[in-house]
């Protein structure tokens, strides 16, 4: 894929329906996130680059403002807590276990 944005949207889609979040919702959601980072992409193509973690990150504050914790880390035994993206702004973003720091997958490969 060519465009960033629509190879972001491929990855998070990927780990959104691995965790059986990908509803019609949540969808939209992640496309308005796409639409509002087009706008980001423009203005710095250079960091063209960072946007899929960008997204990601963007997916999951907006599903947290709606009280929804994605993605939650499956490592502790019923502990919840939440798979961050590293870096924040960097390539090759990765989800990486909010309690103990450990990479658990890269970015579309939960």
């Amino acid at each position: 894929m060519t465009d960033p944005l629509l190879a972001a949207r491929a990855l998070i889609l990927h780990d959104l329906a691995a965790y059986g979040a990908d509803t019609a919702e949540v969808v939209s959601l992640l496309d308005d996130v796409i639409t509002e980072r087009r706008w980001w992409v423009a203005q710095w193509p250079e960091g063209a680059q960072y946007v899929a973690g960008l997204v990601a990150q963007d997916v999951q504050d907006a599903l947290l403002d709606r009280m929804v914790r994605w993605p939650v880390c499956q490592r502790h035994g019923g502990e919840a807590h939440e798979l961050r993206i590293e870096p924040e702004l960097g390539p090759d973003p990765h989800w990486v276990c909010e309690k103990d720091g450990a990479v658990v997958a890269r970015l579309g490969d939960l």
